[in-house]
């Protein structure tokens, strides 16, 4: 994914945390299609980034990432 709007290695010099977490929210909401997510770092972060997503991905990725707790709404 290519944002031309931000200096991605002069963000990921200066706040590499936050590089990587507004990293990870544009490949959620704007990705290409191919682009695969980095599953660690989508629990990592889930906290910050679950706020920031379109709530359809939210919803979608809860439902991949947590199993039991789609068994539970059962």
């Amino acid at each position: 994914m290519y944002n031309w709007s931000v200096d991605e290695a002069q963000m990921k010099k200066v706040d590499p945390k936050g590089y990587e977490i507004w990293r990870l929210e544009q490949m959620i909401n704007y990705g290409e299609p191919g682009e695969k997510l980095n599953e660690r770092l989508v629990r990592k972060h889930w906290g910050i980034v679950k706020e920031r997503i379109d709530p359809e991905y939210r919803a979608y990725l809860e439902f991949l990432l947590w199993p039991s707790k789609r068994d539970k709404l059962s």
